[in-house]
C-alpha cells in the first residue's frame, strides 16, 4: 500500500478523511443554525413585547394569568395578585411571553391614541378640502 494514501483503516473499515471533515462541517452548520434560531427567537420576543400580545413567537396562544399573591403590598385589583399576559407554553427561558398586564394595556392605549390623532388630522384635512371644493363649486355656479 502507498504511504501517501489519505485513506486509513479503522476496525476493518476504510475511512476517507474528507468524509469525516464533511460530517464535522455539517455538525457545525447545524449548531450554527440552532444558535441563529435561538438568537432570532430572543429578538422576536423582545420586539414583540409591545402592546397586548396576540400570540407568542413560539406559536403558543396567550392567556390572561394572575399571580397567586400580590407582588407588592400596595398592589390592588379586582383579583388578588399581579395580572400578566402569559404564553400557554411558558417556560422561564426568555423565549416565551410573560408580560405584565398593565404595561401591555398602557402601550396598547398609547398606540390607539396615536391612531386616533392621525385619523383626526386626516379628517381635518378632508374637511378643508371639502370646504375648498364647495367654494370652487359656488364660484362656478355664479
Amino acid at each position: 500500500m502507498d504511504s501517501d494514501c489519505s485513506y486509513h483503516y479503522t476496525d476493518n473499515f476504510l475511512i476517507d478523511p474528507y468524509e469525516e471533515e464533511l460530517k464535522e462541517e455539517k455538525r457545525r452548520r447545524k449548531e450554527m443554525e440552532k444558535m441563529k434560531q435561538h438568537s432570532d427567537m430572543v429578538g422576536f420576543v423582545a420586539d414583540g413585547q409591545y402592546g397586548i400580545p396576540r400570540r407568542c413567537p413560539c406559536g403558543g396562544s396567550i392567556k390572561h394569568d394572575v399571580a397567586p399573591s400580590p407582588k407588592f403590598k400596595h398592589d390592588f385589583d379586582t383579583q388578588p395578585g399581579s395580572r400578566y399576559f402569559t404564553c400557554t407554553k411558558f417556560k422561564d427561558d426568555g423565549l416565551h411571553f410573560r408580560q405584565p398586564w398593565v404595561f401591555g394595556v398602557e402601550q396598547e392605549i398609547e398606540k390607539l391614541v396615536m391612531k386616533v390623532e392621525k385619523q383626526s388630522k386626516t379628517i381635518e384635512e378632508m374637511r378643508k378640502q371639502i370646504q375648498i371644493q364647495a367654494e370652487e363649486i359656488a364660484k362656478l355656479k355664479t
